[in-house]
């Protein structure tokens, strides 16, 4: 008995998972690196946010380099071709990072404009 009900709950659970991760309803992206300092030195463990005009935001946080590469959402990497506001922030709780312009933040002035492809994207930013 046991073994019928594990083997009807394992083969659910595969069909559920292969429906789930089969549907490929992403819209178009371009794939999206580079590295972020502010004053000149990398910005370690900040999250940069990239707001397509229309959609779902892609993200990154920066590794001990200030580099980055930008993800659609987990596993699938990439941002929505077309025009995105550009912002930074640090994960919640964090503490010790220099504090972000607000320029670059909530109501940023970048933007950039994600091709098909690569894109190579490095932020300079500076705090005056």
């Amino acid at each position: 008995m046991w073994v019928v009900v594990f083997r009807s709950g394992l083969l659910l659970s595969l069909c559920l998972i292969a429906v789930g991760c089969s549907s490929n309803d992403y819209p178009p992206l371009g794939k999206v690196s580079g590295k972020v300092t502010l004053d000149g030195a990398p910005m370690a463990g900040v999250i940069i946010n990239f707001q397509p005009e229309k959609g779902r935001a892609a993200t990154s946080e920066t590794d001990a380099e200030g580099r980055y590469e930008l993800m659609y959402r987990y596993g699938v990497k990439g941002g929505n071709v077309g025009k995105n506001k550009v912002s930074f922030a640090w994960p919640t709780g964090f503490e010790g990072g220099k504090a972000i312009p607000a320029k670059y933040a909530g109501k940023t002035e970048l933007e950039r404009e994600i091709k098909s492809g690569q894109n190579t994207f490095d932020f300079e930013l500076t705090s005056k």
